[in-house]
């Protein structure tokens, strides 16, 4: 074969795509492929061709993931915000909500939200200035259709930890009334506590709860024993002990007959460890395909997952003969646990961690496993203490402390310390406490005028790299992230755009890690709002 003729050919094959090209004659979208078909820029489920309804269970409790309003929260325990909840305790929920307050500055809730803008707090008890055990926040509804007698029924929610300290593990209790009149309990008595305490009230189902830092997917099975109008749910009625408050967050309170909820993903194992799984129940007149962030995850088409293509939102195509529907997206994450350790020895003396000694003053970090294989990072404080003078100059953001012994400071000042350690060796310490300066700007208007074109992190010369930078939208999907970048450049940061394309205006969500010149990385999270 000639060159002339291969040129030819060549020239035929251009001219016939060119030509589908211009008649707008293109592939269609193969939704299980992994490919993007049509050429569009979206693959399998993120492609509108690839519609298939979100099996959804309906939910007798009203306005389940507290996104209908009647008003935007400007502060604490303002849940009358939120359509058809009632704060169920004289000791009031915290409704919180991305369109104003976010909750507490020392009680940060984890980002992004499972569903939507709005969520709730609440507390276990009081151990502050105010001792207070039996002070515990419920949220309750009167339900859109009796929970029946002697049915089977799956409550289905999501509760939001922090740390260990501020959300150790728990017990999230659910009651029923056959009255919708108890609600609310304990008028006028902030420690009535669990709603039992009071008449018409029954237990209807617990679960043991933990996390860390994260948002947990739980569920509650029962079978009432009479008619149920309305519900509250929260803590137990246990007396708890602690050195300070107790805290968790909620989100999504699915409830309905066990049957709508066939299609749920659940878990086997520990999602840190090697065999984590995820299955559906399996029927033989069903077809079925896994997809990781929309799209499809070749080979996978059993009712049962083993997890090997790490975080992201999972869901199965289920298909029969006459339908196909989609489940709702279980969200993988890999929790990671922090430990906090403070330490003081005598100058030649050594602290031992991890089998390694440490003998300077200063902050360490190690890594460890769990017993799941999971990462636990523990920061070690150590101080050298010895009869000498010591002057020590640190920074500290706004609602935090810094810790010298077992004194704690939070105010900006200079402090003289006398430390006494258990080495029975003192030490005279000056403290100069200062504060870091960070501002994250509340809103944005990229419109090319050359002035808050982009929504970026400022801060002095402490503030020493914006190590992660997440932006979410009211719905909790990711529309940017960019990691390792300086801050205080206006050319950096978000500029608006999601995929190419200018994102709407409205309200957004931030979740950044900021790395300050003490080396620690310190989580920051609020809301913006981006104005065109």
């Amino acid at each position: 074969m000639t060159i002339r003729l291969l040129i030819w050919i060549a020239g035929m094959l251009y001219c016939s795509y060119s030509i589908r090209l211009d008649f707008g004659i293109a592939q269609a979208e193969i939704c299980d492929n992994a490919l993007d078909d049509d050429a569009d820029g979206l693959i399998d489920l993120n492609d509108p061709d690839c519609d298939c309804p979100v099996v959804k269970p309906a939910s007798l409790i009203p306005n389940p993931s507290f996104e209908m309003m009647d008003c935007c929260p400007s502060g604490r325990s303002q849940l009358n915000c939120a359509e058809t909840w009632i704060q169920a305790s004289e000791a009031t929920t915290d409704y919180i909500n991305t369109c104003g307050w976010m909750g507490w500055n020392n009680l940060p809730p984890p980002l992004p939200f499972p569903d939507g803008q709005g969520i709730i707090g609440f507390r276990n008890g009081l151990f502050g200035d105010t001792i207070q055990p039996n002070f515990k926040e419920y949220t309750g509804a009167c339900l859109l259709s009796p929970m029946l007698a002697d049915t089977m029924y799956r409550l289905r929610f999501h509760i939001g930890f922090l740390n260990e300290f501020i959300s150790p593990p728990t017990n999230v209790v659910f009651y029923g009334t056959a009255n919708c009149n108890n609600l609310p309990f304990g008028i006028g008595n902030i420690g009535f506590g669990c709603p039992l305490n009071g008449t018409g009230w029954e237990e209807l189902g617990r679960v043991s709860v933990q996390g860390l830092n994260e948002w947990k997917e739980e569920n509650i099975t029962l079978i009432p024993r009479k008619d149920i109008v309305a519900i509250a749910i929260g803590p137990d009625c246990e007396r708890v002990s602690a050195v300070n408050d107790i805290y968790y967050f909620f989100d999504n309170l699915i409830l309905g007959d066990q049957r709508n909820f066939d299609f749920d993903i659940s878990v086997i194992g520990h999602p840190c460890a090697e065999e984590f799984v995820l299955q559906i129940p399996g029927y033989d007149d069903v077809s079925y395909q896994w997809y990781k962030d929309g799209v499809a995850l070749i080979g996978e088409t059993k009712s049962r997952l083993q997890v090997t293509s790490g975080e992201g939102n999972y869901q199965v195509r289920v298909a029969t003969a006459a339908q196909c529907r989609v489940t709702a997206p279980y969200r993988h994450t890999i929790p990671t646990y922090i430990t906090e350790l403070e330490g003081s020895i005598c100058k030649d003396e050594s602290y031992i961690l991890n089998g390694r000694g440490y003998n300077k003053t200063g902050v360490y970090w190690d890594t460890l496993k769990t017993a799941f294989n999971c990462d636990s990072f523990v920061r070690l404080s150590l101080r050298v203490v010895d009869e000498s003078f010591d002057t020590v100059r640190a920074k500290i953001f706004s609602g935090e402390f810094y810790k010298i012994g077992r004194l704690r400071y939070d105010q900006k000042g200079d402090y003289n310390v006398v430390l006494a350690s258990s080495q029975d060796c003192d030490s005279l310490v000056h403290l100069i406490l200062d504060l870091y300066q960070v501002f994250i700007p509340n809103a944005f208007s990229p419109n090319g005028d050359g002035s808050n074109d982009r929504f970026t992190i400022f801060g002095g010369e402490d503030l020493v790299s914006i190590n992660n930078l997440q932006i979410f939208n009211r719905w909790g999907g990711l529309v940017f992230q960019k990691q390792h970048f300086q801050p205080n450049d206006a050319a950096l940061g978000w500029n608006g755009l999601f995929k190419n394309e200018p994102a709407q205006s409205g309200v957004y969500v931030y979740l950044a890690q900021l790395e300050m010149d003490d080396g620690v990385e310190r989580p920051f999270s609020g809301s913006l709002v981006l104005i065109r």
